[in-house]
């Protein structure tokens, strides 16, 4: 076995080939700590990009729990089922790192698997996972224009953290994730997925270039292990399109670009005649695809020169104009809470849901287990692009947006101290041109005003795209389908106007500088003022009242001693507050009790149960009890809920009392007044002082009267 290492982030970095997965075409099992994840790279005989369309990456992540020392699953299976969302958002994270360095004349299906091994509770797999395909597809024999380095940066008291442990990531201001490199000399970064609590653009920029430092030395162990682990690259032929199918789409330039530059009502109809009438021009089959796959590259290579050379967007637009923006909130009557954002032809209804304490979304993966107050979903269906298909679940790309809207949205909720409801954010995607993620995140926050949630502050997003040759390049604000398409970068920054508070940045060539990102970043804070003057004129602040339609929350706090008390014998105390008031109760270790009803009387009739029960009577107070138990020396009457003291049988009645029965029955509610309580919690009662105190406090009434 052949061992790599280096000391980074004050860990040491192994890396071991035992030659496990000897069928795979590249593997490496990559350890730090003690987490351990094994990646594989491996690539079909056959080229399939012909018969799909595009490149057929595959990454996969795989959580074990036994890595993490559980045994997960159902009851019923106990094994793992299908990805959870943390595991596709690994997925995701990698293959949006990695993608852009294949060759585009690669056609054949490769497939990368990252499995955990073993996870340490402190050092992340994910970065770990990313960091170990770069070394399996770097030593085997796969077209990949490799390595790269992956690393996370945190920042906690003012100070950056060189790949943090877990509990320094929440506690920190700054979790954020770069796949950077060197390509002849420049450092470049290729993927940024980031959360932040309303950080400054600099802040950023300073990560980057602690994350340079890091891929320096990364990169030099990588390039170690290449040169003595890796094989030759297979050689790929040369890609070329048939003179005839070039000669033919070319000299429909005109049109095309007639057709992409005008207004965007037109541009699919007249694309669409475009593509038939090529695909018409040639009858065999092979040569029909070529010219529709070709007819895309030339569209793309039109779009370029013309915003590259002549400055000039498919809209018309200037390089940092956004499109006209429309806010409008309250749109649907039932609803706790609904805000419609549109940004051009993109456009996010968002729709809130208040819920009780009890409704938290449960989570269980291998690192982790929880619950959380907010989370967001965000849906992508099928006619906001025109189109028809199947609809099934979630698929990645509705799982990753709706993490990224979750992300930016956190920082800005109130403390559940403040606001204990559990709130569910859906973004329906009306109608999608480019960047429907940040218009989610912004229809987001205007609903969570609606609503009447009491937010720090909005949120709002923007992508900024790019299009570049050589050192000749132009940042494109608030992109829109056709240069999403034909152009080079996505830079996805959300924030409030002070700071920013997540960040998703995803390339097409192999990296940018950094000169770049800090010139996205500026272009994203100035553009997200312009849309933050527009969400202060339709609704300046949350509302005030929560929707009429929304559950109302009464929060109490008991001695944590009490809780068995209201909870009772196998639930049945708390089982019956809530049949008899119809509310939602929910309780926690510390003793606060969250009490969810749609009725304002329900609600207070169950908290004055829960009082009566966790309150400790007093000597001399007076109850009305109800009598559960004859013995031949008294009766024991329950004064409160859960709560009974003894009646002895001297203090049923004046005089002698040959029976108790002869005073007193199962099932009578009888006055009582508190005598003693021992210091054991034992309560004698007496029902004769209970009686002259009544009498008394009539007398006094009727002197009045």
């Amino acid at each position: 076995m052949e061992k790599y290492e280096l000391q980074i982030g004050g860990r040491k970095l192994t890396a071991s080939f035992k030659n496990l997965a000897q069928q795979a075409n590249g593997s490496v099992m990559l350890r730090y700590g003690d987490t351990v994840v094994m990646a594989t790279a491996t690539m079909s005989e056959e080229d399939k990009k012909d018969e799909m369309g595009y490149f057929p990456l595959m990454v996969f992540y795989e959580e074990k729990f036994y890595a993490a020392g559980k045994i997960g699953g159902s009851r019923y299976t106990r094994r793992e089922g299908k990805p959870s969302d943390r595991a596709t958002l690994i997925a995701r994270m990698i293959d949006r790192s990695i993608r852009p360095l294949f060759p585009e004349n690669l056609k054949r299906e490769v497939e990368i698997i990252v499995t955990c091994l073993s996870w340490d509770e402190e050092n992340d797999p994910a970065v770990l996972g990313g960091l170990a395909t770069s070394i399996a597809l770097s030593i085997s024999d796969i077209p990949w224009n490799g390595p790269l380095s992956m690393v996370r940066i945190g920042k906690e008291e003012g100070d950056l953290i060189l790949n943090p442990t877990y509990t320094e990531r929440s506690e920190g201001d700054m979790d954020v994730v770069f796949s950077s490199f060197f390509k002849d000399g420049e450092f470049l970064i290729n993927m940024i997925e980031g959360s932040f609590q309303e950080v400054d653009e600099s802040d950023v920029l300073e990560a980057s270039k602690m994350t340079e430092k890091a891929t320096e030395k990364i990169e030099d162990l990588q390039e170690k292990i290449i040169k003595e682990k890796g094989t030759e690259k297979m050689k790929l032929p040369e890609d070329s399109v048939p003179k005839k199918i070039k000669e033919y789409v070319e000299k429909l330039e005109q049109k095309i670009e007639k057709a992409i530059f005008e207004s965007d009502e037109k541009n699919p109809e007249e694309i669409k005649k475009l593509k038939s009438q090529i695909e018409e021009n040639f009858e065999n089959e092979e040569d029909q695809k070529i010219a529709k796959d070709y007819f895309e590259e030339f569209k793309k290579q039109i779009v370029r020169k013309k915003i590259l050379k002549e400055n000039i967007r498919p809209d018309g637009r200037k390089e940092d104009e956004l499109r006209e923006l429309e806010v409008e909130t309250g749109l649907l009557p039932r609803t706790h809470g609904s805000g419609l954002f549109s940004r051009g032809g993109t456009r996010s209804l968002s729709i809130i849901t208040l819920g009780a304490p009890g409704d938290k979304k449960l989570f269980d993966n291998m690192e982790e287990e929880g619950k959380k107050k907010f989370f967001h979903h965000y849906n992508f269906p099928p006619y906001s692009v025109g189109e028809t298909w199947p609809l099934r679940g979630p698929g990645r790309r509705e799982i990753g947006h709706g993490m990224l809207g979750e992300k930016a949205i956190t920082p800005i909720l109130p403390d559940i101290d403040d606001f204990p409801y559990t709130i569910r954010s859906v973004s329906e995607i009306l109608s999608s041109n480019g960047s429907t993620s940040q218009a989610a995140i912004t229809s987001t926050s205007l609903a969570l005003m609606d609503a009447g949630v009491p937010i720090k502050a909005p949120v709002t997003g923007i992508s900024i795209g790019l299009i570049s040759e050589g050192k000749n390049h132009r940042l494109l604000t608030d992109i829109q389908g056709a240069e999403d398409h034909a152009g080079d970068m996505d830079f996805k920054v959300a924030g409030t106007e002070n700071g920013i508070t997540a960040i998703q940045m995803d390339v097409k060539l192999p990296g940018i500088n950094v000169d770049l990102m800090k010139d996205a970043l500026k272009r994203g804070k100035e553009t997200r003022k312009k849309i933050f003057d527009t969400i202060k004129k339709a609704i300046p602040e949350p509302k005030k009242e929560l929707s009429p339609y929304a559950p109302r929350i009464i929060t109490m706090k008991i001695d944590p001693e009490k809780i068995r008390e209201v909870i009772g014998p196998g639930g049945k105390v708390i089982n019956e507050i809530i049949d008899q008031t119809e509310v939602s109760i929910d309780i926690e270790d510390s003793g606060d009790i969250f009490i969810t009803s749609e009725d304002q009387q329900s609600a207070d009739k169950a908290v004055e149960w829960i009082e009566n029960i966790v309150r400790e009577p007093e000597k001399g107070e007076m109850f009305k009890g109800k009598v559960k138990k004859i013995m031949n020396f008294g009766c024991f009457v329950e004064i409160m809920p859960g709560t009974e003291g003894l009646v002895h049988i001297s203090e049923l009645a004046k005089g002698r009392v040959g029976k108790v029965e002869d005073v007193v029955s199962v099932g009578d509610v009888i006055p009582v007044k508190v005598l003693k309580i021992a210091n054991d919690g034992k309560i004698d009662l007496s029902l004769i002082k209970a009686k002259k105190e009544l009498k008394k406090r009539r007398d006094a009434k009727s002197k009045k009267q």
